[in-house]
């Protein structure tokens, strides 16, 4: 395994203390477990949409997020130890064990292929397609955190293809219900590009805060993609990934849900309130685990949520009417021209 190495950074190992089984659990990032909120909306659009399909629901719920939790901690593991030399430029991430503590490669990756075993293992008790999705996820860890390929290190692609375990645990959760179909074009690209912007706004307030604080060259030590990011392209690109999440939507309700049209004022209010997070001084965009934090957000998020779910529960014919052609006709609109 090719490991990633960067010849400038600081030694923050200390040799005087003896990695120990914590040291290795900590490089799984248990506490991130929350990012899986993702498949939640998969599942319910899948038992809405396609109620004849659904199949052994609690059993594969259950063993779907553990097969998750599992595949997500793998990719977390390799992610931590190949990015230790480059982590140790970052403020909050140079505290990780893999940065500070001295680790035994054999270990790391023995625990890397244990984790992806259960997930995998796990995933294969759902179904096959449940699996075939759940073996990308663990790919798309590989492509974005080894070499030669490393995404991360590639402008722009670097957003994508983070961004893409969103639409990823979304086909997730649609197929512990509906093995036999995928969620819509539609839906997959509004998660791919709502993704990408919360990528994006974490990119955004970590320029501004290594930049503040500790200089330009510090944050490009930390992440090479950053020497062709500026302030003005990541702004820039967090409202094209915004509008095209905000598009794919709208397509969506109108030809799905028509009653997630009143959900539509809580999503704009949520990319407002986070946008407005991303730009404030050590701002909490930078871990997004660590987001319950934001009290304001969070009640959007729960208002948001208390919508969906009646949207979801309750039909309401008249809305039918806005998926329809209407014209705002003139009194005058049929009058001839005078003689």
């Amino acid at each position: 395994m090719i490991k990633a190495r960067n010849v400038n950074a600081p030694n923050t190992r200390s040799s005087a203390h003896v990695a120990g089984p914590r040291d290795y659990i900590r490089m799984a990032r248990f506490d991130h477990m929350t990012k899986h909120i993702f498949i939640v909306p998969g599942i319910a659009l899948a038992a809405l949409l396609r109620p004849e399909a659904t199949q052994a629901l609690p059993f594969n719920v259950i063993v779907g997020f553990g097969a998750a939790v599992a595949i997500a901690s793998a990719n977390y593991v390799v992610n931590e130890w190949l990015d230790r030399d480059f982590d140790a430029h970052h403020p909050e991430k140079s505290q990780r064990a893999a940065v500070q503590t001295p680790l035994d490669f054999r270990v790391v990756y023995g625990f890397y292929a244990l984790l992806l075993a259960i997930g995998l293992g796990l995933a294969a008790l759902v179904n096959d397609t449940f699996f075939l999705v759940a073996a990308v996820f663990a790919v798309a860890g590989v492509l974005y955190n080894v070499p030669p390929v490393r995404t991360k290190d590639r402008i722009v692609i670097d957003v994508l293809s983070e961004s893409l375990n969103n639409p990823l645990r979304l086909m997730l959760g649609w197929t512990m219900v509906d093995p036999g179909t995928l969620p819509p074009a539609s839906l997959l690209l509004a998660f791919w590009f709502g993704g990408a912007f919360l990528m994006n706004s974490k990119r955004l307030a970590e320029f501004r805060e290594i930049v503040s604080t500790r200089g330009r060259e510090t944050l490009e030590l930390y992440r090479p993609s950053f020497a062709r990011y500026s302030e003005t392209g990541l702004s820039v690109a967090n409202l094209t990934y915004a509008l095209a999440c905000a598009f794919f939507v709208a397509t969506f309700v109108v030809k799905y849900r028509i009653e997630y049209v009143l959900l539509f004022p809580f999503v704009v209010a949520l990319f407002a309130e986070y946008y407005w997070l991303t730009l404030r001084p050590e701002s909490v965009a930078r871990a997004p685990e660590k987001l319950f934090k934001a009290r304001r957000l969070m009640l959007l998020t729960v208002a948001a949520a208390s919508v969906a779910v009646i949207t979801t529960l309750v039909d309401m014919p008249g809305l039918d009417r806005l998926a329809e052609q209407h014209f705002i006709e003139l009194a005058d609109s049929t009058a001839q021209g005078v003689d």
